[in-house]
């Protein structure tokens, strides 16, 4: 049974209105405090989580870049059994770029559970898994992509949204792992959580190849198809988000593809193939400036969305692969010697001959067991000392 769910009352409404509609939101509905529950339903079927766990697609209130209430939309994945009387942890999953308009939601792909770097363990070791799909996503777009505190608002709220899911049982405290964008999504989430939800009490911000230093992403990989890719979303979505005249920057005979490869979503290696098709035409038009990175006010938004430094007392995992030549290995250790030298506690876990695409997957076990040990309040390890050099 669907349910629609506020903060004072539940609302049944029926199973075909509630698939038609379900992310779908008035202007009424989304007024209320950021993470409480507009719309809940179960995710039933043969593709549902793992180990008996219990999936629930949400809808839930947030705040806009603006400062305006919008709803997001997102995954809670519940293992089986009774929580336990102090609650049961909470880790929120940061997913990376699955692309920039509403269909590319994660909670509408076929492979959801899938791409959920670490669930089975997740689940297994009795964590409530929380997913959001960000601003944009599954809810009216554009997303705004690669906004660090877009991405960190929808994290928090999903996890205050699980709290007020009956039976679930999540308690306050939490850690964040994510993934290349959803590596900048919890590193934003360990910037702003203190301020925006002191309620919650986030243990630990671990991230794969995270976009770090977006100057250099959309510089140095320009040459590249997956620089690209990352270029042309990126303008594609901040022309809409911030009104932003696109056309000053790429060529008139580019952007077919650009709005190709904006309208495409990324879940599966088929869709990979079928970008690659789509971006062919921008290596030899894209571009109309030779450095998009110095023309305003890109730049200026460009360096807003640099995530900076965390708070001292906040452990920090990073992993990174030394084949990745999206996010490169020597701007990850770059940012990890900003946190050391900040006070940050970090461990840097290297992955040999891992390329971008897999250091979610590759670095999952040891983000798990690295938060299994911040959640049992053992001291952090800190690889500072051995960074970089």
């Amino acid at each position: 049974m669907w349910l629609m769910l506020s903060t004072i009352a539940f609302t049944l409404i029926p199973p075909a209105a509630a698939a038609q509609d379900f992310y779908s939101y008035t202007s009424m509905q989304v007024q209320g405090p950021p993470g409480t529950l507009i719309r809940i339903a179960p995710m039933d079927g043969p593709d549902g989580p793992p180990l008996g766990a219990v999936a629930y697609r949400v809808l839930y209130r947030s705040t806009g870049l603006n400062g305006e209430p919008i709803a997001v939309s997102g995954i809670v994945v519940v293992p089986p059994g009774d929580p336990p009387p102090e609650g049961r942890r909470v880790i929120a999953w940061a997913h990376p770029t699955t692309g920039v308009v509403s269909r590319c939601a994660p909670s509408k792909a076929f492979f959801v559970f899938q791409n959920m770097m670490g669930l089975r363990t997740m689940v297994r070791e009795g964590y409530v898994v929380v997913a959001t799909d960000y601003p944009g996503l599954g809810t009216v777009g554009p997303h705004p992509y690669l906004v660090g505190v877009s991405e960190a608002r929808g994290v928090i709220d999903a996890v205050r949204a699980a709290r007020l899911i009956p039976g679930v049982g999540a308690g306050n405290r939490f850690a964040v792992w994510g993934h290349s964008q959803g590596g900048q999504a919890a590193l934003f989430t360990g910037m702003i959580v203190a301020g925006y939800a002191p309620e919650l009490q986030l243990v630990g911000v671990a991230a794969a190849a995270p976009a770090t230093d977006l100057l250099t992403l959309l510089r140095d990989d320009a040459a590249t198809d997956g620089g690209r890719n990352i270029t042309a979303m990126t303008l594609w979505s901040w022309s809409r988000v911030y009104n932003l005249p696109i056309d000053k920057l790429v060529a008139p005979q580019a952007m077919p593809a650009v709005d190709a490869l904006s309208h495409e979503c990324i879940e599966s290696v088929l869709d990979m193939f079928e970008r690659r098709r789509s971006q062919k035409p921008l290596a030899t038009a894209f571009l109309q400036v030779p450095d998009i990175t110095r023309v305003e006010p890109w730049r200026t938004l460009l360096v807003q969305n640099i995530p900076g430094t965390l708070p001292p007392s906040l452990p920090v995992f990073i992993a990174q692969g030394d084949a990745d030549t999206l996010v490169r290995p020597e701007v990850t250790q770059a940012y990890v010697q900003q946190l050391c030298a900040a006070g940050s506690r970090v461990s840097y876990l290297d992955l040999p001959g891992v390329k971008h695409g897999f250091a979610g997957s590759d670095s999952a076990l040891a983000a798990i067991a690295w938060i299994d040990d911040r959640m049992d309040g053992k001291p952090a390890p800190n690889s500072c000392a051995a960074v970089g050099r």
